[in-house]
């Protein structure tokens, strides 16, 4: 009689947090690009952020990376009210193994004019740019985690307009470098005919019909 299989809880680690998660399947290759979704409000102190990570499996070991983060709408609406302006942006920048989104989210302490949140949006953008290029993806998600990203950026809007809260709502990996390389590596490139070539294959061709034309 064929033995049954069943499935069990492997452990899978999650370095980012520094914890351990149990994945059940029936064998540990099975959970290889698995996504998990952690809520590590309590982690961040009540900031209410939800982590996604993607398992890999390697050597019979199973680690969960970081794919993406969003900081929770409630978090934010809870920081709103009148005699402020809030400011957001959305754009997709590349960090030195990654092509990624992040969506920065500024409140000011005041009420401000529509040019000053443009400047502070700019500003904003300019300096996230600059500043993701010179870290890894991981390293960003670490820093957004621990607030060590923020700091910064916001003592740089502050020549500005000073802020209340300056955030990053959502960070998320699009594609790894590795993954980008590989597929124009793999994509067709189409050469068309130079015109020089276009024209002699004309002159050939009606060389042809008029010598046809000829022996009729």
């Amino acid at each position: 009689m064929a033995k049954v299989m069943k499935k069990k809880f492997f452990e899978i680690d999650i370095p980012i947090v520094n914890e351990k998660y149990e994945g059940y399947a029936y064998t540990i290759d099975q959970l290889n690009n698995k996504i998990i979704k952690l809520d590590i409000t309590r982690k961040l102190r009540g900031k209410n952020v939800d982590l996604i990570l993607k398992v890999k499996v390697e050597d019979n070991k199973a680690v969960a990376y970081p794919k993406k983060m969003i900081l929770l709408p409630y978090f934010i609406r809870h920081m709103l009210h009148g005699g402020i302006s809030y400011i957001e942006d959305s754009f997709i920048a590349e960090t030195q193994d990654a092509k990624v989104a992040i969506k920065p989210f500024l409140i000011t302490r005041k009420k401000v004019s529509r040019a000053v949140r443009k400047t502070l949006r700019n500003s904003a953008k300019n300096w996230l740019e600059d500043y993701l290029k010179t870290k890894t993806a991981e390293d960003i998600f670490q820093e957004i985690l621990s607030g060590q990203l923020q700091k910064p950026l916001s003592l740089k809007l502050k020549k500005v307009y000073p802020l209340a809260i300056c955030e990053i709502r959502m960070f998320e990996i699009l594609k790894q470098t590795a993954e980008i390389k590989k597929e124009a590596k793999t994509v067709e490139i189409k050469v068309e005919p130079k015109e020089e070539e276009k024209v002699k294959e004309n002159e050939k061709e009606t060389k042809k019909k008029t010598k046809k034309t000829k022996e009729e």
